[in-house]
């Protein structure tokens, strides 16, 4: 069955190909493997032309600050809860709102990133996306309380969200079949990398007696100066992603060709330290016609193209009404076979997902503050720190910090060195893990390790209910979270895979849309089932991940699908 679908979609893609969404020809030539040099190329054989090297390194390096910021926005909230939690009068709800809230800006701003990134260009999207991020975490490290907090961190989120879904498809498109599913394996272990990073500024920052006024009025503690430093990924990643080139891909797909040939020229140049002009492709399909822009055009940025000018012609200008009927014009498509049916699918595995894996992760930090506190307390005693222990434990703390927050917070919060460790340790093991994905892969395949990889998710979620002690829970949470990102990051390749060009950044923001909402859902919940009873939370993390398996099976096989 889901190679019959598959099939589907290629069939679907052959058919965009040759005819647009308003019935005229989308290509004016074809690059067959037996053409000479210097017929027109399409996208993929242009990009393998323009080799393998010093830009993609450029590219990858790039990737580590911008992969860094997309994954403190969402992930510092979980830190700073058991430190600021005196200072700020944390409920134990007030705390899911905190790991949820950035997550529910990012919701609001799929679309229109999506929309953004489809029309005006990958670029434009990544660099004003990060540097508006930064803008809104320099707010939260100056925030003074809860409500303050809240809002700047649900405007970083909506801001995040574009340039994290971009980065994605950015990345995919600058490089050839070859390299694609192995630069998305790189990306998962450079987010590894940022969750290890995360535990360690906390480890360096928080122990210190970082207390003192600002401005003669803002108060600063050491978890907003973890907020500052955890700014500057995005404001490095909007500075260098200035100075990088637009997607050839993207531009291929509006008509402008002269620009992508500009693009690819330089890329070879910097790959291979070659002239530009011994770039052996001389001329790109036309993947758009060559005709004037029509109000109702499925691509508003076609222009005449005239091939004996080296610059493009100057596009229309359109009223902002114009430009929206036109994108809707072009994301037509969606709502029609087979392309609807699958991206349904995928955004429920989506939401399922990032439901279990984000709900546990973002409250790690959480338990195992409480977990360190609870053994420090009952070192001479007997008692085992069950997961059932830790979580009644921190419920009754969080509720004694509220009704006596004298006395409770009379002494500055400290906490233990093990949560740090035991952090540490978690995303250490999804680094490794990663690294052990790329080989599996090629081994079993990519739908495979989707499937296998959220079975045994679900079973890890569950098990957690029955851990005896913090060992057990670090061992078991530290695999849960490992095989579950490796999850995300081959439901996100598939994703690119399957759907044409014009759509990508569309599909992989919504998908990004629900997998936010998840991750807000869970968030909110789980402090909820924790005041119900110690297995509701664990059955719920289980349950979603378990149905991800499950639908995992009925995906398209990648490979099957071709790159348009």
């Amino acid at each position: 069955m889901a190679e019959n679908s598959a099939e589907n979609v290629n069939r679907e893609k052959a058919k965009e190909s040759e005819t647009d969404t308003d019935g005229n020809s989308n290509s004016t030539a074809v690059a067959s493997s037996g053409s000479p040099d210097d017929a027109p190329a399409d996208f993929d054989k242009a990009i393998v032309a323009s080799g393998f090297g010093r830009f993609n390194l450029i590219l990858l390096l790039v990737t580590v600050p911008a992969t860094c910021a997309n994954m403190f926005e969402s992930t510092t909230m979980s830190y700073i809860l058991p430190i600021a939690e005196c200072d700020l009068h944390l409920t134990l709800t007030d705390k899911g709102v905190l790991n949820a809230c950035a997550y529910a800006g990012m919701i609001i701003s799929a679309i229109p990133w999506g929309y953004l990134a489809d029309t005006k260009g990958r670029r434009k999207v990544l660099v004003y996306g990060y540097l508006l991020t930064c803008i809104c975490v320099l707010g939260s490290a100056l925030s003074q309380n809860f409500i303050m907090l809240v809002t700047f961190k649900f405007f970083g989120g909506l801001m995040v969200n574009g340039p994290a879904a971009v980065l994605f498809t950015y990345l995919t498109e600058m490089h050839g079949p070859k390299y694609r599913p192995n630069v998305l394996m790189v990306v998962g272990m450079i987010t590894s990398t940022s969750t290890l990073l995360l535990p360690m500024l906390a480890w360096g920052i928080f122990p210190r007696p970082w207390d003192f006024l600002l401005f003669g009025s803002l108060d600063i503690h050491s978890w907003q100066i973890f907020l500052f430093v955890c700014a500057l990924p995005s404001l490095v990643s909007g500075l260098v992603l200035y100075f990088m080139p637009e997607s050839p891909r993207f531009l291929m797909s509006q008509g402008r060709n002269k620009e992508a040939l500009e693009m690819l020229k330089m890329i070879y140049h910097v790959n291979t330290g070659k002239p530009k002009d011994t770039y052996p492709i001389k001329s790109l399909i036309l993947e758009v016609p060559s005709r004037d822009a029509q109000k109702d055009e499925a691509i508003y940025t076609i222009e005449n193209k005239s091939e004996d000018k080296v610059e493009p012609v100057k596009r229309q200008s359109r009223t902002l009404m114009e430009s929206l009927r036109a994108g809707m014009q072009q994301m037509k498509p969606m709502f029609h076979k087979p392309l609807l049916g699958l991206a349904l699918h995928c955004y429920t595995m989506q939401f399922c997902i990032f439901l279990g894996m984000n709900t546990i992760r973002l409250w790690l930090p959480q338990l195992f503050a409480s977990m360190a506190e609870y053994e420090a307390e009952h070192a001479n005693e007997d008692d085992s720190a069950t997961m059932c222990t830790i979580l009644e434990y921190s419920v009754n703390k969080t509720a004694e910090t509220l009704t006596n927050h004298d006395n409770a917070c009379a002494v500055p919060k400290t906490i233990s060195m093990d949560m740090y460790i035991n952090n540490i340790i978690v995303s250490f093991c999804g680094l490794v893990g990663y690294f052990f994905a790329g080989a599996i892969i090629r081994l079993i395949g990519a739908k495979r390790l989707l499937t296998y990889g959220l079975l045994v998710s679900g079973v890890l979620g569950i098990a957690l209910y029955w851990s005896i002690n913090s060992l057990t829970t670090i061992i078991i949470s530290s695999a849960f979270v490992t095989v579950s990102g490796v999850a995300v990051s081959s439901l996100l390749g598939a994703v690119v895979a399957l759907f044409p060009t014009q759509l990508r950044s569309l599909v992989v923001a919504i998908a990004m849309m629900f997998g936010r909402l998840g991750a807000l859902s869970g968030n909110l919940l789980f402090p909820v089932f924790v005041q119900i009873g110690c297995v509701p939370p664990f059955v719920m993390v289980a349950s979603v991940m378990l149905l991800a398996a499950v639908l995992s099976y009925f995906v398209p096989n990648p490979k099957k699908a071709a790159f348009t």
